[in-house]
């Protein structure tokens, strides 16, 4: 750990910058589903409007995470991550002053997606990736995801004790202020940009074009497979932070419970990133990815089949976390592996825009049955299976194909 610390020491403020910038913007957005019930009561607006807003939001995130990384190549990391941040504090307050649909589809939904490009896990890693020598990087991309993943600890008690004791409008309030800390932290890691690229190696994509390295990512098959299964992870989570809440106000459980197991989830988060971060350094990263989505979807065949309870509820939680971001830093350090640093970002988000269309029907597709079932049963088992072939492809695949894709070292 010294020795480690020693190698970090030069870009501490980057890697905490970055984390800080990681932890608020993921914690605040995983944190909004507490105020679904009393926002939507409070302005007669349904589940599934809520749900929609949410859904657009991980559309928006998805298909500009891929623009807001070519554009870090173009203008450096620390104007986008600065601008995001500012749509993030627009967004929140758009949401405190809601009176009907419009405002929370634009700030929930479009400003909150935008700021998410830019701010969250593909913009981090990709700075903390760039902040640090190979030989430590996917420990390093394990420990700045755990401290991102800090933020829902934070903010989820906070969002319950202001929704429960002033309302969801203050709740919202109280994340406005937070949020504010999202500028300062992305001003420090931005210093990033003063950090050269290395020289590129023969198999990794050097000076070539945006449309060039798109092109050469999708010819890839080891990163075609990894991003069909990412669309399984972001349904599951997006399914869990947006629905659970009221899953647990449906079965009359107190509603502290649900600000308390999303802080399960975030304090086990940490624990997990740090662990697949590790894990990542020493064996196959795909293979530890289809795991995650396996065991992923046995946990939520458990829970979901069981009447809920709290303890069962939290010991969900904790599971849940401990797989949660350890995807972060394995799909992080894959792509910055399988096709060097200097288009991460880029090629990160076209992989994301699978796990973000996985994220709308997880959101949105989960209100919508509920709607019509007046039940999350079908919603549930649809992710359980849909996560188990995900997992079980993406394992096969990397034990029948390890190492570094052959089309990969011929470029």
């Amino acid at each position: 750990m010294a020795a480690l610390l020693q190698i970090l020491r030069p870009t501490l403020p980057i890697l905490i910058g970055a984390s800080i910038m990681l932890t608020l913007s993921m914690g605040l957005r995983q944190s909004l589903g507490l105020f679904m019930q009393p926002l939507t009561q409070d302005i007669r607006i349904s589940v599934s409007d809520f749900t929609l807003a949410l859904a657009v939001q991980n559309l928006a995130w998805g298909f500009l995470q891929p623009l807001a990384g070519a554009l870090t190549v173009r203008y450096g990391f620390r104007p986008i991550m600065i601008v995001g941040s500012l749509f993030y504090v627009a967004g929140l307050a758009l949401m405190a002053g809601a009176n009907g649909i419009l405002s929370i589809m634009i700030g929930a939904g479009v400003l909150i997606g935008i700021s998410l490009a830019c701010t969250a896990a593909a913009i981090a890693m990709s700075v903390a990736a760039r902040a640090v020598p190979a030989s430590v990087r996917s420990t390093v991309l394990g420990l700045v995801s755990g401290v991102g993943s800090l933020g829902a600890l934070l903010s989820a008690p906070i969002g319950q004790i202001l929704n429960e004791g002033y309302g969801w409008r203050i709740g919202l309030v109280g994340f406005v202020v937070l949020s504010l800390l999202m500028i300062p932290a992305a001003w420090y890691a931005g210093r990033v940009d003063r950090i050269p690229l290395p020289k590129p190696t023969d198999d990794k994509i050097g000076d070539t074009s945006a449309g060039a390295a798109t092109k050469m990512a999708f010819s890839n098959a080891s990163f075609v497979v990894m991003t069909g299964a990412y669309f399984v992870c972001g349904m599951q989570l997006v399914f869990l932070t947006t629905h659970l809440p009221s899953y647990l106000a449906i079965c009359g459980m107190d509603p502290m419970l649900s600000a308390q197991t999303l802080g399960m989830i975030g304090g086990f988060n940490v624990l997990g990133s740090i662990f697949f971060g590790w894990a990542g350094q020493r064996w196959n990263k795909l293979a530890l990815l289809g795991g995650i989505y396996i065991f992923r979807s046995i946990a939520l065949a458990w829970y979901f089949t069981l009447p809920p309870t709290p303890a069962t509820t939290l010991l969900f939680g904790a599971i849940m976390g401990f797989l949660w971001m350890g995807v972060g830093p394995l799909v992080a350090g894959a792509v910055a592996e399988m096709f060097g640093l200097k288009w991460q970002a880029m090629i990160q988000g076209l992989a994301f825009m699978s796990h973000q269309v996985g994220s709308f029907l997880g959101a949105y597709g989960g209100g919508v049955l509920y709607d019509a079932l007046g039940s999350y049963t079908m919603a549930w088992r649809i992710g359980v299976a849909l996560g188990l072939a995900g997992g079980i492809v993406q394992v096969a695949f990397a034990l029948i194909r390890p190492g570094r894709p052959p089309q990969m070292q011929t470029a």
